[in-house]
């Protein structure tokens, strides 16, 4: 690891002592932020009420860097400076998913990114790590924990990275931790289990890693970091739970308590390992955690998990709401009010503001209703639901990675940057 990143020239290099202390600003208000997270070198500060940070006397590394909710990320040179002013942008990321493939095909990038320059979109979700364990690029962290790679779709990941921050792109690496059948392949013993002892495999006929087996963490963990170190904006964790299927076997008691610790305990080891490079972490949830005041039996309990990460980011999609929402038992027809109503439900069981909630959208085929498109209408409906919410942005998931402007607003209809 450490090589890798020496090799894209982010390690910092230390060279004296000096004082430092600053203060953090909204760039459009020029108001302070308060509780902004402020990073130099290893050391890390939150400003205060009044906007303000201080380190004291540390060794001062290159560079100072500042994120908060509801902003982009922002970083100074500091070289000789004792007192440094960080100014960020607000921004609310609106964003489509590319896949492993996706990412490295260019006709469906190149369509993502055609949109980019024509619509409202200023974001990309990136696979990372997908739903088969696949990474796009040649990673360090892959061979460092033992696992071959015969796939590689992304030649030079850092030069994309930066064409696309070029872009002006906010850049989420999504990780999918434990739906990872190369890491359960490698090693049986950290796998699920089902009830007669055999390696479990869900609907896909893909094992699981066992969230309880700690020592199976660092894959993921690693992978992150990499991320991170790849200049990544922010680190999405997704399918970080439990399989919703019953009678499975665990190398712990399988209770909710257990359940909810064992993904708390993740994301804790996630922030510890990510807190130098300052990156935004955010953990997909199911669109009925929002709901259920349990954990929905997968680790995922909303006031918990809310604890650990800068965003929560559900999945609202209308087909995922099989069993509807109170007052709207065919999901589907009503996506405006299974958008708004859930985030509106989450704010106030948490007492979190709308920005610290980022939702999944839907963009394409209902499955589970009246198999109805989901075209202009339903995505741009979605869309107002979160606007109306306060959310901070949204994202939308098609599984092929096929989007157009449906539902999006035009580059030139725009009324504000």
């Amino acid at each position: 690891m450490s090589r890798f990143l020496t090799a894209i020239g982010l390690a910092t290099i230390a060279f004296a002592c000096h004082a430092l202390d600053g203060v953090v600003r909204d760039g459009s208000t020029a108001r302070p932020i308060p509780y902004a997270v402020v990073a130099a070198g290893t050391e890390i500060r939150r400003t205060d009420e009044h906007g303000r940070f201080d380190f004291g006397a540390v060794v001062l590394a290159t560079k100072v860097s500042a994120r908060a909710v509801g902003y982009g990320r922002a970083e100074r040179l500091v070289q000789g400076q004792g007192s440094v002013d960080l100014t960020l942008a607000p921004l609310r990321p609106k964003a489509v998913y590319l896949s492993v493939y996706g990412i490295g095909s260019e006709t469906l990038r190149g369509d993502a990114l055609k949109l980019v320059d024509e619509t409202e979109l200023n974001a990309l979700v990136i696979d990372v790590k997908g739903d088969r364990g696949l990474v796009p690029y040649r990673s360090a962290a892959l061979v460092a924990s033992g696992l071959p790679q015969t796939i590689v779709t992304v030649p030079d990941m850092p030069a994309l990275v930066k064409s696309l921050h070029q872009r002006g792109l906010y850049l989420i690496a999504r990780i999918v931790v434990f739906k990872d059948e190369p890491l359960a392949t490698a090693h049986p013993q950290w796998a699920v289990r089902d009830a007669h002892g055999a390696v479990w495999k869900d609907r896909e006929s893909l094992p699981w890693i066992d969230p309880f087996r700690r020592e199976a963490w660092e894959c993921s963990l690693a992978l992150a970091e990499e991320a991170a170190a790849l200049g990544f904006d922010e680190v999405q964790f997704d399918y970080l739970r439990f399989p919703d299927a019953t009678g499975l076997r665990f190398s712990e008691s399988d209770t909710q308590e257990q359940r909810v610790a064992a993904i708390n305990a993740f994301l804790d080891a996630a922030q510890h390992r990510l807190s130098r490079y300052n990156v935004f972490v955010a953990a997909d949830i199911f669109g009925y955690v929002t709901w259920n005041t349990n954990d929905t039996q997968i680790g995922q309990q909303l006031e918990a998990i809310a604890d650990h990460v800068d965003y929560l980011s559900p999945m609202l999609y209308p087909s995922g709401f099989t069993f509807g929402i109170p007052g709207h038992r065919d999901a589907a027809a009503a996506p405006y009010d299974i958008v708004h109503q859930s985030l509106q439900r989450a704010q106030q069981r948490t007492g979190l503001p709308g920005v610290r909630f980022r939702p999944w959208l839907q963009a394409f085929r209902d499955y589970a209703f009246d198999h109805r498109e989901f075209g202009a209408h339903e995505i741009r409906l979605q869309i107002d639901a979160a606007d109306a919410a306060g959310s901070d942005g949204w994202m939308l998931w098609n599984p092929h990675n096929r989007y157009d402007d449906d539902g999006l607003v035009r580059e030139s209809s725009r009324s504000a940057p």
